[in-house]
């Protein structure tokens, strides 16, 4: 079962499916672990489970709930990755900054947890950002993240620590697009980018042939040591 919690949008006109991994002891924090576009899958739940370990609580929304509940799609099968496609195309990142949102005050108010990270893959790092630009989330990482090159304009929003990583070779964002990231928020006070060169998209991903295992725990323990300082 991909989620096993349903958390209230903040108009209570629907339920958002999450999967939630609790600590053994009381959470020092609370992560918000995003998906990339194939669901809450087996790798999303790891990463929640890995968080948890570490003594977070951690929650990953089912971000396509709106289109299609407990949607869950294989990167290697062309016809699946085309699906996945389609559900990010079909996804209103708008209103879905609005779930991410309602799930930031669950934690908080349900949860009774005060500090809240979030961390997103791909489409979810595009997300990570926007979080940051958006809403009072306390720290934000993104792992290779799409489009945030065409939304800079959002940057001096950006009020709480934002951490990206960046794959040089990664083939949904160009070299123009890194360049235009850099040149946009290296002197941002808030903003650390990381470069991994060499490394292609989807690096960091807990299972498949996609991970680069020396550049996945490079980058999980900067963010590991990040939230350790900002929501720890």
């Amino acid at each position: 079962m991909s989620t096993n919690t349903e958390i209230p949008t903040l108009e209570a006109d629907g339920m958002i499916p999450a999967y939630v991994a609790r600590p053994e002891g009381p959470a020092k924090g609370a992560i918000i672990v995003q998906q990339e576009i194939f669901g809450v899958d087996e790798g999303i739940r790891r990463k929640a489970d890995h968080w948890a370990s570490l003594g977070y609580l951690a929650v990953a929304p089912d971000t396509f709930w709106r289109q299609k509940p407990g949607v869950e799609l294989s990167p290697y099968d062309e016809g699946e990755f085309k699906q996945a496609i389609d559900y990010m195309n079909g996804h209103d990142f708008d209103l879905g900054i609005r779930d991410i949102e309602a799930v930031i005050h669950w934690i908080r108010r349900e949860q009774g947890v005060a500090k809240v990270g979030f961390v997103g893959f791909c489409m979810g790092g595009k997300i990570a950002y926007m979080a940051a630009a958006r809403t009072d989330v306390d720290a934000s990482v993104g792992y290779y993240g799409v489009a945030i090159d065409q939304m800079l304009n959002e940057k001096h929003a950006i009020a709480r620590p934002l951490m990206l990583h960046m794959p040089t070779a990664d083939h949904f964002v160009d070299a123009a697009a890194q360049k235009a990231m850099h040149e946009g928020l290296d002197d941002h006070p808030k903003v650390t980018l990381h470069d991994y060169e060499g490394l292609d998209h989807g690096f960091a991903a807990e299972i498949g042939e996609r991970r680069d295992e020396a550049g996945a725990q490079l980058a999980d323990s900067r963010t590991e040591a990040f939230f350790a300082e900002h929501v720890g």
